[in-house]
């Protein structure tokens, strides 16, 4: 045991020598040259050799005893983000890292809150919320399409956020309950890969934007327009690689760092946002500003029709980051912090955010003569230029903010997962932004075929991922997780299955997609495409469970969990 005293108190056993002070203090060279200094979150420090075994517990206040089978938070004595020469015992290499097991659950209600603000407050959420008034239904038909979207979202999200919560471990770790401690490579690179995508497509959107900004202050830049290499103009890279190194800098400050910048990000737009809805029904009139954005509105069953669309819409646009929520939610203190943040989060803050919006784009058409959808082009027609460089720096910002917590942070984690003993946390993150720029994204952009069939692909294994990790969690292991387990690469673990991978949940992963697929490319199932996460979700759980019960081997491989929440 650890003693915390004001000077170093060495605990000698038979493999292994701790000392704890209660501040750093320092030790002479030799210690220096044979121990590790290891810090803990409340200030003080552990010295271990090289040879590590892990101790049973310390009393320290926020440093709590690791009772493994209980799934506990955990505060564990390793520094953040970096990969350690040894596992704890028990744990294989292979399967675990730093940034991999459990960690300290400090986030509150309110970092939920500013997560979901970065998710919902950028250009791409503008875009989406200003479409969804553009459909022909009147104004109160939309937001009741949007409550009812954004409510099954907020329900999801708080399934989705319990394991990871539980457990305190992120979306591929718990993928392993289902798939096995090697199966579960598959669910996360699927996420890693749509994240990938949509990371470059936003750098390039965000950097398009900026563009406009710093054509409107040099306009002599506009020479560099013309030439191209790869398909995108010099200035355009200069945009591109600028937003490219913000993030990662951003990114690789860590986790702490990047809950910070959202915790800041998503008021600064709301701010910004405010302003201008204000400066447009200033110079508009309130009179001008209209909540129905078409030009014809629907009537009947076809208007019936497009609100059950616009209700999948909304489903189908957050389902990337509400899959990987378990990557955030693992931070948190308690549940109770989880479902507050998603109540404040998603149904408040998204109606509020979409209402701004409408009045900012309907209130553009009276003003400049035409509707403009992108809010970095509304603010670039201000006449005030320090308003100019005010908005589009924090539209920009936005656009930051979304493209690290929902496409960064989650294939961070999921390429870490494929090989946790080489890949840290922040290796997976530079994978994946180097690999954003490699598939040059502009041009999947500007290719809307290429961009639909690559993308649609991928996610049409959203929906059967929902279904098959949900069913698993709630329904088959009745909300229980043996952390140990998910660590233990032997025959005996309790998540090895058939050589670490559980075969009925990759068949109906494949099964469910191939439906999904049916959406994308069988003309006779276009008119019902926008549904295609709801089936793939239903059918995926159902058929997940049906072949788990109905299989001997399956149920003779399901002992009694021991980790309860």
């Amino acid at each position: 045991m650890c003693s915390k005293i004001p000077n170093i108190a060495p605990l000698t056993s038979k493999s292994a020598l701790f000392t704890c002070t209660s501040l750093a203090w320092p030790i002479d060279l030799i210690q220096q040259r044979l121990l590790r200094r290891w810090p803990a979150r409340n200030g003080c420090v552990h010295f271990k050799p090289v040879k590590i075994v892990w101790h049973s517990f310390c009393v320290h206040d926020r440093i709590q005893e690791y009772h493994r089978s209980y799934a506990d938070p955990v505060m564990t004595h390793r520094g953040s983000n970096a990969m350690t020469d040894q596992s704890p015992a028990g744990y294989s290499p292979r399967l675990h890292n730093d940034d991999l097991g459990p960690v300290p659950q400090k986030w509150t209600w309110y970092n939920i809150l500013a997560f979901w603000m970065s998710d919902v407050h950028s250009v791409g959420g503008y875009v989406f919320a200003a479409s969804l008034f553009a459909l022909g239904l009147a104004s109160w038909q939309v937001l009741i399409a949007l409550l009812v979207g954004i409510c099954i979202i907020q329900v999801i999200a708080n399934l989705v956020a319990k394991p990871s919560q539980q457990a305190a471990v992120p979306y591929p770790v718990i993928c392993r309950l289902a798939f096995g401690v090697f199966g579960a490579n598959i669910p996360a690179i699927i996420r890693g890969l749509i994240a990938v995508a949509w990371y470059g497509i936003q750098t390039y959107l965000a950097s398009s934007a900026l563009v406009i900004v710093v054509l409107r202050f040099f306009p002599d830049l506009a020479a560099y327009q013309s030439v191209t290499f790869l398909g995108l103009s010099w200035l355009g890279w200069f945009g591109f690689l600028a937003l490219w190194v913000v993030q990662a800098a951003v990114f690789w400050t860590g986790m702490e760092s990047i809950r910070r910048f959202i915790d800041w990000a998503g008021p600064a737009v709301y701010a910004v946002m405010f302003a201008l809805a204000g400066w447009i029904v200033w110079r508009a009139g309130w009179d001008n500003i209209s909540f129905t954005l078409a030009e014809k509105e629907l009537s009947g069953w076809a208007a019936f029709g497009q609100v059950v669309m616009a209700i999948a819409l909304v489903v189908s646009y957050f389902s990337g980051p509400t899959l990987n929520f378990g990557d955030f939610s693992r931070y948190c203190r308690s549940m109770a912090d989880v479902r507050r943040g998603n109540f404040w989060g998603l149904p408040v803050n998204f109606l509020a955010f979409s209402l701004v919006t409408v009045v900012i784009v309907s209130g553009t058409l009276p003003i400049f003569g035409e509707m403009i959808h992108d809010p970095i082009a509304t603010v670039a027609r201000i006449d005030n230029t320090t308003a100019v460089l005010l908005g589009a720096f924090t539209f920009v910002t936005a656009t930051v903010g979304i493209n690290i917590v929902a496409n960064f942070v989650s294939p961070a984690f999921d390429f870490a997962n494929v090989a946790p003993s080489r890949i840290s946390w922040r290796a997976g993150g530079m994978i994946a932004a180097v690999a954003s720029i490699f598939i040059t994204p502009w041009n999947l952009f500007n290719n809307p075929e290429v961009i639909h069939y690559t993308l649609d692909v991928l996610a049409a294994c959203i929906g059967p991922l929902f279904g098959i990790l949900l069913v698993d969690y709630y329904l088959i292991k009745k909300q229980q997780i043996d952390v140990d387990a998910l660590f233990n690469d032997t025959p005996s673990g309790r998540y090895w299955y058939t050589n670490g991978i559980n075969w009925i949940a990759v068949k109906a992963l494949l099964l469910t997609a191939l439906v999904g697929l049916c959406f994308t490319f069988i003309e006779w199932f276009k008119p019902i495409a926008n549904f295609a996460w709801f089936t793939g979700c239903i059918l995926g759980g159902a058929l997940f469970y049906a072949m788990t019960r109905w299989s001997p081997v399956q149920a003779a491989n399901m002992p009694t969990p021991v980790a309860q929440s």
